[in-house]
């Protein structure tokens, strides 16, 4: 185990229907961050949830969404997350980001580069 280090959490709510230019919001998201060599992303589609609008959206059968919550989060540096929140903003046309201090710990191999 490696000695924690201090990073950024970069918490990305999106609907799954939200897209930038040709591909779904989240995809392009991921794509974007490992361009710019963040050390990782993660998807999370969601079962159920509500935003501004509060309107409902659910996995539930009977009220099968189409737009159900996504969660992409990328933890790195301070610096590396600040540098791709610019770029993150274009592509937003809604929805809301959070960032967090956090204690990364590495297991295994040696951690990405910084």
């Amino acid at each position: 185990m490696e000695t924690p280090t201090e990073s950024l959490l970069l918490r990305i709510f999106i609907g799954e229907a939200a897209r930038h230019k040709h591909l779904p919001l989240y995809e392009a998201i991921v794509l974007k961050a490992r361009e710019m060599h963040l050390a990782g992303a993660t998807v999370t589609r969601c079962t159920i949830g509500y935003g501004k609008s509060s309107l409902l959206h659910t996995a539930k059968i009977l009220r099968l969404s189409d737009d159900l919550p996504v969660i992409v989060e990328i933890v790195d540096s301070e610096e590396k997350i600040n540098a791709f929140l610019p770029v993150l903003e274009p592509m937003m046309s809604a929805g809301l980001a959070t960032v967090e201090n956090v204690r990364t710990i590495h297991y295994g191999g040696s951690p990405p580069a910084s």
